[in-house]
């Protein structure tokens, strides 16, 4: 016996529309667990940074006249590892690599907020070669 064709176009969409949902819900288990936690924090950190950082170091971390950028050697981490921007953020931080002036505390951050911005910034500085 042949399905009718109503049949066929019914799965078809049901699969169609189907495998995304499936994705979402098997994305952990399909990128494993830290690494699916890992593009989480990244993508929290992107929003953060967007919101307070990236009007003074640049949407593409490159700077701006108000702030010097994060995709920099000066930034990697074993000269500026994660307590120094937890430092900056909550405390601010005198100039001291860079013409902009001092950097102001930033108020509301939590201490995770900032580890996500940390990660987001990592994450870019490995792509453009920063380790």
């Amino acid at each position: 016996m042949k399905p009718s064709p109503s049949l066929v176009v019914l799965l078809s969409v049901f699969l169609v529309l189907s495998v995304p949902v499936l994705f979402v819900v098997f994305k952990p288990l399909l990128m494993g667990g830290k690494e699916a936690a890992r593009v989480e924090k990244i993508e929290k950190g992107i929003s953060i940074y967007n919101e307070n950082c990236a009007s003074c170091h640049g949407i593409s971390m490159k700077g701006t006249n108000q702030g010097p950028p994060f995709i920099h050697r000066i930034y990697v981490p074993s000269h500026h590892g994660a307590q120094a921007f937890h430092l900056a953020v909550e405390k601010g931080v005198r100039a001291h690599h860079w013409p902009f002036g001092d950097m102001p505390a930033i108020p509301g951050l939590e201490h995770d907020d900032v580890s996500a911005v940390i990660e987001y910034i990592r994450h870019e500085q490995h792509k453009n070669g920063i380790k």
